[in-house]
This record gives structure tokens, sequence and C-alpha cells, in this order.
């Protein structure tokens, strides 16, 4: 093993004696374990960090050390935030407050549902501004980005369940009606809908009950299904769906799943046991879009979150989901956004 030699200080540069000693110390270590990396330019880099922070009490001797970078999006889990698989409760103006977190832009690992009972809730999903109002129900998918903003008056109860918990029908009608905007409900089934909580609510208290959690999430479940019912019966009134709209839901849940490693049209195809072009049929019959512009629209939804919501640089990004040719993915951003996503980052710096 070739030894490294300390470092002939020049006594004409004014170096206190102990970053002197330090650097001498380390350059020990490297002789005594080789497979410590040894900066050969650490003497001149922490001479020029001493004249820059001449003042500072405290002087970094890691160079090459980075700061870990934070998360993408924050993401609030379950067992942190409620300590159980399922919550349930009423909320009002000044308990609200006190959920800073809510403030700002997150995912939640777990199904959020919201009925407003007064005043107005605004809240930002996905780019888009809300506003959940009296008599209305929300959903928000695990998978979307969403914040609440300034409000007053206000007085809702919620609903907070993980996939665990939630009746596997049911989960798949989620997927189905996901992503979708506050619901006004009609007097009667919003009737129903509020005591469907109010008995939830009242389950979750009694927790001295053999059978507390099936109880508990039985009713849940109930209220999930209901509040489900209510968008389906939007989006679909008949409730029978025809061969192209199967297949549509089909490719959809897929294309969820798996956005980010595939990419190709004939591998959804395949995916499903059928030809690209019926599928391409399907999903064009029933949406209006080709299966292209669904996987471009998604992949390009996740970069702009990544892009409002990190702090991430673009080709980070990029490489993040999976685009190593940075020019291409500027080009599809720019093609299914309408502008780059460098102007998109600026126009929507906070």
């Amino acid at each position: 093993m070739t030894q490294a030699k300390m470092v002939a200080w020049n006594d004409d540069i004014t170096i206190p004696i102990e970053i002197q000693d330090i650097v001498n110390d380390r350059i020990s270590e490297y002789n005594t374990n080789p497979e410590i990396l040894l900066d050969w330019d650490l003497a001149s880099k922490i001479f020029l960090c001493h004249i820059s922070t001449r003042k500072s009490k405290k002087l970094s001797l890691h160079p090459k050390t980075q700061m870990p970078k934070k998360p993408s999006i924050p993401i609030n889990l379950m067992t942190d935030k409620f300590g159980k698989g399922i919550a349930i409760g009423k909320a009002s103006i000044t308990e609200l407050r006190t959920f800073d977190e809510a403030s700002h832009a997150h995912r939640d690992d777990y199904h959020l549902f919201f009925l407003q009972e007064i005043g107005t809730t605004p809240i930002e999903v996905d780019f888009q501004k809300l506003k959940i109002e009296s008599s209305c129900v929300m959903y928000i998918h695990p998978s979307q980005v969403h914040r609440m903003t300034t409000f007053e008056n206000v007085t809702l109860s919620f609903l907070a369940i993980n996939n665990e918990n939630l009746k596997p029908e049911y989960l798949s009608l989620l997927e189905d009606i996901n992503p979708v905007k506050p619901l006004y409900l009609e007097k009667g089934i919003l009737s129903i809908i509020s005591e469907s909580v109010t008995l939830s609510i009242k389950i979750s208290e009694i927790k001295q009950e053999k059978l507390y959690h099936s109880l508990l999430k039985d009713s849940c479940n109930t209220l999930v299904a209901l509040i489900a019912s209510q968008y389906l019966a939007q989006t679909k009134p008949t409730g029978i769906l025809s061969r192209f709209e199967l297949i549509t839901k089909a490719f959809k849940s897929t294309l969820e799943h798996d956005f980010m490693t595939v990419r190709r049209p004939v591998a959804y195809a395949q995916k499903l046991h059928i030809s690209t072009h019926y599928l391409n049929e399907c999903v064009k019959n029933t949406t209006g879009q080709s299966i292209s512009s669904h996987i471009q629209q998604r992949i390009i939804l996740e970069a702009k979150r990544l892009l409002y919501h990190s702090d991430k640089s673009i080709k980070e990004i990029a490489a993040e989901l999976g685009y190593d040719d940075y020019p291409y993915f500027s080009r599809l951003f720019t093609k299914v956004a309408g502008m780059s996503p460098k102007v998109f980052k600026k126009k929507n710096s906070v």
C-alpha cells in the first residue's frame, strides 16, 4: 500500500494549528484504513472554508458528505396520525386549526371522506381548487396530493380508512370513481348518510365491546358504500357497463398501478389479453382519448406533482419517472401540459 505523506504546510500561509492537525489526522486515518476516502485536495478546501467562515466556530470537514434530500411529497401515515386503520369523527373550526399538516401539500396512505355540515372548506387537490360546501361529500384517494386552505365557521365529519379495512369490492369501486369532486347530496340521501356517520361515531366510542372492531369496520364500510354509490349514480345512472367500458375500467386500473414502468400501449394490451387495436378502440370510444394519451397524461400528472411539491430539479424528476433523455421528457411535458416543465415550476412556485 502506498503511504500518503503528511501535508507540508507553507509558513507563509496562516492556518490555525488545529486545522493543520485535523488534515494530517485525516491522512493518518487513510494510512491505517485505505478504504477511507482521501480527498487529496482537502487541505486547500479546508483553507478556503476557513477563509470564508473565519468568524464561524464550527467547520465542516467532510466536503464529500451531502445533506439528505427531503422526501418528494410528504405522506401522512395512518398509524402515525390515528394509531389504527379506521378513524371517524366530527371536527369544528377550532379543532381543524390544530391540524397544521393539513395546510401543507401531502398524500395520505389511507382513503379520506368528508361530509360538510356547516360552512365551506376550500381544498386543493392535484392543482384543482375546490370547495366542499354544506350538504356535500368529498372523497380523496391515497394517490392524490392535496391540502386545505383557509376556512372559517366549519363543521364537518370525516372518515379515514386504510385498504386493509375496506371490503375488496368497495376498494375496487373507489378505484373506479377516482378522481372525483365534491358532490352535493339531496335531502333524503343526506339524512341517511348523516345517520350512518352518527352511528359509526357512536360505535367507535364503545371500545369495550368484544366485537368492537368488526362492528366499526362494518359500519364504516356501509358508509363508504353509501358515498361511493352516490358518485356512481352520477357517472353511470344505469349501473350497467358495456364491454368497452369494462375494458376501459381495467385499463385505467392497470395504468394507475404500472404507469411508472409500463409506457407502451402494446404492453397494456398484453396485460389485458386483447389486441392493441381493440384496446385503443375501447378506450377511445369510452373516453374520447387514445391509450397513448392516457399514459402520457398520467405520467405528466406525476411530474407536475413532483415539480410543484418537491425540491428536486427537473432533471432529477425526469430520471425518477424513468426518462434519462431529458430533452425528450421536456418535449413530452410541453406537449401534454401546454408549457415547459421550467415554466410550470416557475409559475407554480410556492
